[in-house]
């Protein structure tokens, strides 16, 4: 019981965490909390320790590197090879569907193949070359991208739904470019930087990123699925849920779900140990999941509904907006119904096509 309470504890802080932060990164009044927050903690932790620390979060998240996208194959590698090495072969002993079993090795290779696809596709570089093809593919809303605007690294017009990858591409204090920042360019359409893929999220490899989440979350659904049917047919074949058991007060009880699952975890700690993570990793890629096919059915980036000012915000008691500025509302004007604004994803403008219009 103990272990179950504290670990279900553990995941109720891990989402409320994730919670606070989305709903800290909205509002402003918030966000002064959590400096303040960092400046007492800077008072605690010695400064060789916040430089070290710093250094690693600017390494892991503000420069190109395989970090995650090696961490990623670890971590399936570890996930799949448990399901192999166990489940896989627990469950023919059963005489489960050989198909059903399988499922996931399908699901893994379509995975990895979009995985690739997103990794080393061009996520739409604007460039000198290609410059004014991309100013003609979108409207400017001049709310959050008005018309004439250049880029202060690239010296680029800015065309609308583009921005430079701040995430990777900076300067330092002098002005000059920061030569470790390897992703410095504006991407077309720009979405968002991943780490998980070491490059940006942009016109032209969004569609084989919505496919990589997808199929990241059916494979780790899907394992989860054949792992609790393994142990739910243990269950019912040995009938356990029938036994006893004596407490430490030497009274007798008759097995309950919480004994069960500590019984199981003894018995199998590395499959209930996976089963709790590929549970929990179903319902954050499951949430994430539903996010961005939001995003995709009303023709948003995450860049734009990040920075946009939207109505919940507004009537959020907790956003403070200047008295004497009213604040500008951000209307989506690219939105043209779910069947264009897919088509748009998943069959993007290039510059060829763009050039063919213009002639």
């Amino acid at each position: 019981m103990d272990f179950l309470v504290l670990f279900l504890f553990y995941l109720a802080s891990v989402l409320m965490g994730l919670v606070l932060i989305c709903v800290c990164s909205k509002t402003h009044s918030l966000k002064g909390l959590a400096r303040g927050g960092a400046q007492i903690f800077s008072c605690i932790i010695p400064e060789c320790l916040q430089r070290a620390v710093h250094g690693l979060l600017h390494y892991l998240f503000h420069t190109r590197n395989h970090t995650f996208i090696v961490l990623h194959l670890v971590l399936q590698g570890m996930v799949y090879t448990e399901y192999t090495w166990e489940v896989f072969g627990y469950c023919q002993e059963l005489e489960l569907s050989l198909h059903y079993l399988l499922l996931p090795y399908l699901l893994l290779g379509v995975n990895l193949f979009f995985f690739t696809l997103t990794c080393g596709t061009n996520p739409g570089i604007i460039t000198k070359a290609n410059e004014l093809l991309f100013l003609h593919v979108y409207e400017f809303d001049e709310v959050m991208f008005p018309k004439n605007v250049r880029c202060s690294t690239c010296d680029l017009r800015k065309p609308a739904r583009s921005k430079h990858c701040s995430e990777c591409g900076s300067r330092d204090s002098s002005g000059t470019s920061n030569s470790t920042c390897v992703c410095n360019w504006c991407v077309h359409r720009f979405d968002h930087h991943c780490v998980w893929v070491n490059n940006c999220i942009g016109a032209w490899n969004i569609r084989y990123f919505l496919i990589y989440v997808l199929t990241l979350t059916a494979s780790a659904a899907t394992v989860a699925i054949v792992s609790t049917t393994f142990l739910v047919h243990l269950v019912v074949m040995s009938d356990l849920y029938q036994e006893t058991y004596i407490d430490d007060l030497g009274h007798l009880h008759v097995m309950d779900t919480v004994f069960l699952i500590q019984y199981l975890f003894l018995t199998f700690p590395r499959i209930v140990f996976m089963l709790g993570f590929v549970v929990v990793l179903s319902f954050l890629l499951g949430g994430y999941l539903l996010f961005v096919l939001y995003l995709a059915a009303t023709n948003q980036t995450t860049n734009e509904w990040y920075r946009g000012d939207w109505a919940w915000c507004q009537r959020c008691p907790l956003v403070a907006w200047p008295p004497s500025a009213e604040p500008q509302v951000h209307r989506n004007i690219h939105s043209h119904g779910l069947r264009s604004n897919l088509q748009e994803i998943f069959l993007p403008a290039f510059p060829c096509h763009e050039r063919k219009k213009q002639e």
